[in-house]
């Protein structure tokens, strides 16, 4: 009944409790991902809002972008085209972390499977 590496099938008490600090690492993971996400989808959504707003000035309207602790005189398509940029980028961090998060989903289930097995093999015993 031995495992090729030395140990019995029936893993070790050692093994179950670092799968369980996988899970609860990945499980926090998960959560950093949907903060992130909801964070980025606020700015995205401020982005879009603001945006909406500026198109609805005339072209001559005096924009002013914030930098720092000062403001510098921008021409309408400039602040517009920043806030598209914005929104893009708001956008592909959060397609990222959604692929992140779904891996990290699939991960946290795998070990919950295997936490499972290793029951049912000390069970069977």
């Amino acid at each position: 009944r031995a495992a090729p590496h030395g140990r019995s099938l029936v893993s070790s008490p050692q093994a179950f409790t670092e799968l369980q600090a996988k899970v609860i690492d990945t499980q926090q993971k998960v959560k950093l991902a949907d903060i992130q996400i909801e964070q980025l989808s606020k700015t995205k959504k401020h982005a879009h809002l603001t945006d909406t707003e500026v198109m609805m000035l005339v072209d001559e309207t005096r924009m002013y972008e914030g930098v720092g602790r000062m403001f510098i005189l921008q021409s309408k398509g400039v602040i517009h085209n920043q806030l598209l940029e914005k929104q893009r980028i708001a956008e592909e961090k959060i397609k990222e972390l959604e692929q992140k998060k779904s891996y990290l989903e699939r991960s946290v289930k795998e070990a919950e499977d295997n936490i499972r097995e290793m029951l049912m093999a000390r069970r069977a015993q």
